[in-house]
């Protein structure tokens, strides 16, 4: 059967277009949304896999809840296209498969229906509740603005979730929340619960902090499909993600890394940059040529 590719792309163009070749494949369907923000759409080609891109785009804003409407349209995109797709991997443009297109159906075949979605280990409450108990004011301005007009922002969202916090005002208090990365490979039957779940989702997400982390797991978690999860107890295993934290940071892959990447278990991983386009390089080759 055929997987459903849904990449997320705003920048490094070049990264994207080693990705799309290592999934160019007759057996795979790309989506690609690109961000509102980009003036003029980048040209991406495609020998084997059909490539579609999504007309409604976002204006996506990091941290703020666009992020999880530009995931939705990309599933949705999938959906009114094929329904009967074996998996939907959502990536950024900035991923890179480790494996070959061979290994990576014989894999989900092997694991067919399972959900492949990462949950994270550590205490993650207050961590929680200041992303998404809060209201957070200029929720599309969370990154930084070096003009006083981002200072002013910055200021009054300080004020106010301390004010919340000073009166212990909470909001989505009736629910679990659950978090892990944002990355997921998941059947079609859970991206159509959560494409039927969309208003609910924009309305318990929106002025809340990094929701991409939170909305997919809680809804997992609180649904049948939390017994489809393959692994809920290893948040990188159970994506199938290798990410390139590092002291609380997300770095990029480097040249360095590539034996550990190849070597890995895992089926992608993020974030590469094209300051190091050689391990990209190198992995493409690696994954094509065998």
């Amino acid at each position: 059967m055929k997987h459903a590719y849904l990449i997320l792309f705003h920048n490094q163009q070049d990264v994207t277009n080693r990705l799309i070749s290592a999934i160019d494949d007759s057996r795979n369907d790309i989506y690609i949304h690109v961000d509102k923000k980009v003036l003029q759409r980048p040209v991406f080609r495609v020998q084997r896999a059909h490539l579609y891109f999504v007309e409604n785009r976002i204006d996506v804003r990091w941290g703020d809840v666009s992020v999880v409407e530009a995931e939705l349209e990309l599933m949705k995109a999938a959906l009114q296209q094929r329904e009967n797709y074996a998996y939907l991997h959502l990536i950024s443009g900035v991923d890179m498969p480790l494996k070959s297109q061979d290994f990576i159906h014989s894999f989900f075949e092997q694991h067919k229906g399972k959900e492949f979605i990462g949950f994270s280990q550590y205490d993650y409450r207050r961590e929680v509740e200041r992303k998404v108990q809060r209201y957070h004011l200029f929720a599309k301005a969370f990154r930084w603005e070096p003009t006083f007009s981002g200072f002013i922002k910055r200021s009054l969202r300080y004020v106010a979730i301390k004010f919340q916090e000073l009166l212990n005002l909470k909001r989505n208090g009736h629910i679990e929340f659950k978090k892990g990365t944002q990355w997921v490979s998941i059947t079609p039957s859970f991206a159509s619960f959560l494409v039927d779940k969309e208003e609910d989702i924009k309305t318990i997400y929106r002025n809340t902090f990094c929701a991409d982390e939170i909305y997919k797991q809680t809804l997992c978690w609180h649904s049948p499909f939390r017994e489809k999860v393959y692994n809920p107890e290893a948040e990188a295993l159970g994506c199938m993600r290798m990410i390139g934290w590092e002291d609380g940071q997300l770095r990029d892959w480097e040249e360095k890394d590539y034996e550990r990447l190849i070597h890995s278990n895992f089926l992608f991983a993020r974030k590469f940059n094209g300051d190091h386009i050689k391990v990209v390089n190198d992995i493409l080759t690696h994954i094509t040529n065998g």
